[in-house]
């Protein structure tokens, strides 16, 4: 079934679009929210919080890209539940680590009159990855978007940890300096 055909079935209240929905993206959508919380109850009950706001979003929006809207649908949802879960036993933890890790290169929208400057970082972070080659890239995504694991990465590419490490780092220069080029003050 095709994304529209999908978001068709949303439009008309069929809950046949959560099953649709479940078949075509349900294992994206759980791999998304497990490497940010590492817990499979919470990863699956991210995914049902996620169809539940696809169906109070849809309609009145239409994603033209069904799975890009419902990752980063369930990449919120799983980082808010860690934030929680984190406050809750006062300890740190990953996703701390990787916003900080970030914090120097990507400002922070603080209220809602920065969202155009928000689309504007969007944009220009978008513009960065993609002149970047394929491999670099994708560590980067794996790193930042998925919350993978230095180790899991390096497993995934064939390279050390190290690497890794000193890879994000560099790009993480390259952004920051790529930023500031554009005009994007920190």
């Amino acid at each position: 079934m095709t994304d529209q055909e999908i978001v068709s079935l949303y439009q008309q209240r069929r809950e046949a679009a959560i099953a649709a929905t479940e078949e075509a993206y349900g294992g994206y959508c759980r791999a998304i929210a497990y490497h940010i919380l590492r817990n499979e109850s919470d990863a699956r009950e991210c995914v049902n919080d996620a169809y539940l706001a696809l169906w109070q979003a849809i309609p009145p929006a239409c994603p033209e890209q069904l799975k890009a809207f419902l990752g980063k649908t369930v990449r919120n949802i799983a980082l808010n539940r860690a934030k929680l879960s984190a406050r809750k036993k006062r300890g740190g933890g990953q996703r701390e680590l990787l916003l900080s890790e970030l914090e120097e290169c990507v400002p922070a929208v603080i209220s809602v009159e920065q969202g155009a400057e928000d689309r504007a970082v969007t944009q220009c972070l978008e513009r960065f990855l993609y002149a970047q080659p394929e491999e670099k890239r994708l560590v980067f995504l794996r790193r930042y978007w998925y919350a993978d694991s230095l180790r899991e990465i390096a497993r995934a590419y064939g390279m050390s940890q190290g690497k890794v490490k000193s890879m994000l780092f560099r790009m993480r220069k390259e952004l920051q300096e790529y930023l500031a080029k554009e005009g994007i003050e920190l």
